[in-house]
């Protein structure tokens, strides 16, 4: 058993789907978040950075881009434009397949 135990892969750490949504500046800081504590603050970090990116390119390209959905197979992002920041919500799928309030966002 000693042998196999040297190609055993250590077990990965999940990471629950978050789900709330934050608030960010122009600048890229949190402002007021819902989300837990224990979700990781690069996330949110990495996340606003994409999503204010996305909103500037499409200024800079002349569209006039104010919501932006992104669905992965598990987490739906859903993010609106305030002014250079972001409003942005974090929705597992399952919850969006069953509430209605989440369909309208």
């Amino acid at each position: 058993m000693g042998l196999l135990s040297l190609f055993s892969k250590p077990e990965p750490t999940l990471v629950r789907l978050p789900s709330g949504s934050f608030t960010v500046d122009r600048s890229g800081r949190v402002v007021v978040s819902t989300l837990p504590s224990s979700f990781p603050e690069h996330l949110t970090d990495e996340i606003s950075r994409h999503v204010r990116e996305a909103f500037l390119d499409a200024k800079e390209a002349g569209m006039n881009l104010s919501e932006l959905v992104i669905h992965y197979p598990g987490l739906k992002i859903v993010a609106r434009e305030l002014r250079g920041g972001a409003l942005i919500f974090l929705v597992p799928i399952s919850l969006a397949s069953n509430t209605s309030f989440i369909k309208r966002l």
